[in-house]
């Protein structure tokens, strides 16, 4: 009896392990952004203290660049039902499925780095009541930096308003098309891993990009020039999760993301070194052999807000429901 018992022993244990090991989930987090950036690193931080803090009962990997073939501006569409269980979610993409939240901020809605900083609590409320509409749960949020979008070009400088029109030129928003349309430049939205092939074969001439991540795809390899325009509406990305996929967590693993999650907004909602990354952004990218320009005038950037202020309350009028109202309470924090 006790040879057949210790024969079993081995075996029952096998089994306890292959249970629990069965018990651990696998999530997938789809970033479209590339590995390079220091969004994609916050991420990986994310995700390993997620597994810490859950005792490996869930294990999230994150696919950068859009290595999963699913598109950042298909994320209402392709993250409620699963085909990942997260994703960064950022409102600039959303316009086509959702008006109402790309309507929230748009490029060229700020007009300064304060101005941005004190709209982030509101934006983040409106942020949680769009998505559970869409069955996406905002885990968590993660700041982007405070950024100054220029305009980079390959083969001839731009300095003024009347340059750009003579250029194509890339963006990245719906937003930002119908900004630059009414100030008749011709912009067309080219995704970002497609930009460095849509530069160097000429479709587009110029692209609007933060000089600070000018680098993770090699703008200094198809871009000669750069010229500052206007600071980016840097609204936050949103750490999203899939309703269906967040309902089979245990209390555990969702209290392990809900606090991993703060731990990237509380890594990266901090502004101080803004201009000091920024310079020195430039002084590499002019090292690699891109010229930057003297700054668009005053009066450029003045007809730039001023076009994108209009965008901004055409499309929140056009989006309807609560778009209007969102936009309002924005005004509202920010004085206006």
């Amino acid at each position: 009896m006790r040879k057949f018992l210790s024969f079993l022993l081995p075996i029952a244990c096998g089994v306890c392990l292959s249970i629990g090991t069965a018990q651990a989930a696998s999530w997938k987090f789809n970033n479209g952004l590339p590995e390079g950036r220091g969004e994609s690193k916050q991420l990986e931080k994310f995700a390993a203290e997620v597994s810490d803090l859950s005792d490996g009962s869930l294990n999230i990997k994150v696919f950068h660049g859009g290595s999963l073939n699913l598109k950042d501006n298909d994320v209402a569409r392709w993250l409620p039902r699963g085909a990942a269980e997260m994703g960064l979610v950022w409102a600039n993409y959303l316009g086509r499925d959702v008006p109402a939240l790309n309507a929230v901020m748009i490029q060229g809605s700020v007009g300064s780095p304060e101005e941005l900083i004190t709209a982030l609590p509101e934006i983040q409320k409106i942020y949680k009541e769009v998505l559970a509409e869409w069955k996406i749960v905002p885990t968590g949020f993660m700041a982007l930096p405070i950024l100054k979008a220029s305009i980079f070009c390959r083969e001839k400088p731009v300095r003024t308003l009347d340059d750009l029109r003579t250029r194509k030129l890339r963006v990245w928003s719906n937003d930002q098309v119908e900004t630059f349309t009414k100030l008749g430049v011709s912009a067309q939205i080219v995704g970002q891993n497609d930009l460095y092939v849509a530069l160097q074969t000429g479709v587009v001439d110029c692209a609007v990009y933060p000089a600070l991540f000018a680098h993770t795809i090699s703008l200094q390899e198809v871009t000669k020039y750069a010229s500052y325009l206007y600071p980016v509406a840097g609204v936050p990305y949103v750490l999203g999760a899939s309703e269906s996929a967040w309902n089979t967590l245990s209390d555990k693993e969702r209290t392990s993301i809900s606090i991993a999650a703060a731990n990237v907004w509380a890594r990266t909602n901090e502004y101080s070194k803004a201009e000091e990354k920024e310079q020195a952004a430039r002084s590499k990218l002019s090292a690699q052999g891109i010229e930057f320009l003297d700054a668009f005038s005053e009066d450029d950037r003045l007809a730039f807000l001023n076009a994108a202020s209009q965008t901004w309350q055409q499309m929140a009028n056009e989006a309807g429901g609560k778009a209007p109202e969102y936009r309002q309470r924005i005004l509202n924090v920010l004085g206006r």
